[in-house]
């Protein structure tokens, strides 16, 4: 019934995937793996050896995994790991970071002859799905495999959950098949417990984000950027980060607005999607200003020059590096429906954070970070502007609230080992 109910479905969107696929040359890789199930056969585990394997997404989730293993590395070398990814960028971003030591894979759809057969293939021990990934045939062939399943940083906005509610007697078998829900907070932990018939298995663990932040700004990638970018100390960099329409004309604006009275303010902007770095380069092109793309950067730019101002980053994975080089931050996806990107990168460094009212995926966080004063609101483009110009005008202000960011992230560290110690758990028991 899952199967037909999938195939029903590809075929009503299948005209709008075609569309990206051409437009944007999306979901154009991977097929072998998505529909049959054909991820890397791996040789049999040696004695005593356990094998985890981590499915994240996209961008978001794969970065998450970075602490998770390089903290198993470190307490369980016993244990090794695979990773899937959803999305194109996911799946590269997964490649960089672990494709040296490690298979990487698209995860399979969710018909059952692709997850039973990437479950042979891989032998896992262990299935780990970041944030929130309810497929129920993979669960289920997991789980009937013998591998134990888990959920860790787990989430569920608000939307979500009432879709989920609406089915949960649908969704009581696959959520009896999960050995542990680790939650980011005391909502989604409430909402999990709602939805599952084990609510018992939920615990709050704390956001991982919190302990995948650096705080280091002279950390090599930061530097090695500043270099090559021609940013001086002296320089003041009002950085636009994970942005999607239209927050990327939002930025060209409160610079335009402010950059003749303070000569020492530069923009970078960072665009959340590979895809739309043509488009917002077209934006680019229309401003009045002389700009430089990320990929042309080939040797440093002279700092004094015009075209070090305005940058636009159009590469992916070095959005955590060009966060060092921000003192004031606009955090993107937040002006829209998205519903908000990662603000604790900014916070961690030390930065004026700010972002707009829609981040919802984000709750805990932003309601810590505002309880602080450690960030700021702003609605439009004349709030943002507003706000920056604040942070230009008065240093102290903006010090004040990047200090406040900085020591919370600090302070709320530890979420990936109270996440690994419930992991050990569930394998022992």
């Amino acid at each position: 019934m899952l199967n037909l109910v999938y195939l029903l479905v590809l075929i009503l969107v299948s005209p709008l995937l075609f569309y990206r696929s051409m437009r944007h040359k999306k979901y154009r890789d991977g097929w072998g793996q998505k529909f049959l199930g054909l991820a890397p056969k791996l040789p049999v585990k040696s004695d005593g050896k356990k094998r985890i394997w981590f499915h994240a997404v996209s961008v978001g989730e794969v970065n998450l995994l970075k602490p998770i293993i390089a903290e198993m590395d470190a307490s369980r070398p016993d244990w090794e790991f695979v990773v899937s990814a959803t999305s194109k960028t996911g799946y590269e971003l997964a490649q960089k970071l672990f494709g040296a030591r490690t298979a990487v894979f698209y995860c399979p759809l969710d018909f059952s002859w692709a997850t039973r057969r990437a479950l042979r293939r891989i032998q896992p021990d262990m299935l780990v799905l970041v944030e929130l990934e309810l497929w129920p045939n993979l669960i289920k062939f997991a789980n009937k495999s013998g591998a134990k399943v888990a959920i860790v940083n787990g989430r569920v906005s608000d939307e979500a959950f009432q879709t989920y509610f609406r089915i949960r007697r649908f969704l009581a078998s696959t959520f009896r098949k999960i050995d542990l829900i680790a939650a980011q907070d005391d909502v989604a932990a409430n909402y999990f417990r709602r939805l599952s018939p084990v609510p018992e298995r939920v615990f709050v663990s704390g956001s991982i984000k919190f302990d995948g932040v650096k705080t280091d700004r002279n950390n090599p990638a930061t530097q090695a950027l500043a270099k090559l970018a021609g940013i001086r100390e002296t320089d003041v960099v009002y950085l636009c980060g994970s942005t999607q329409d239209p927050e990327e004309a939002g930025a060209l604006e409160t610079y335009r607005r402010l950059y003749r009275d303070y000569p020492a303010l530069k923009l970078i902007v960072v665009p959340r999607h590979k895809e739309r770095f043509e488009e917002v380069a077209k934006l680019f092109d229309a401003s009045e200003f002389e700009w430089t793309r990320r990929s042309t950067l080939t040797e440093p730019i002279d700092p004094a020059a015009e075209k070090s101002r305005v940058i636009l980053v159009d590469a992916l994975g070095e959005l955590g590096a060009w966060w060092g080089l921000a003192k004031i931050a606009f955090v993107g996806g937040s002006w829209g429906n998205r519903g908000g990107q990662n603000m604790l990168e900014p916070a961690g460094y030390g930065a004026a954070v700010s972002f707009g009212p829609n981040t919802r995926n984000f709750r805990a966080i932003v309601e810590a970070l505002l309880r602080e004063d450690a960030a700021k609101v702003v609605a439009d483009v004349d709030e943002a502007c507003a706000f920056v110009k604040r942070c230009l005008d008065e240093p102290a202000y903006a010090q004040k609230i990047g200090a406040a960011a900085r020591d919370l992230t600090i302070r709320n560290s530890g979420a990936t080992k109270r996440t690994l110690a419930e992991l050990e758990r569930i394998f022992d028991s």
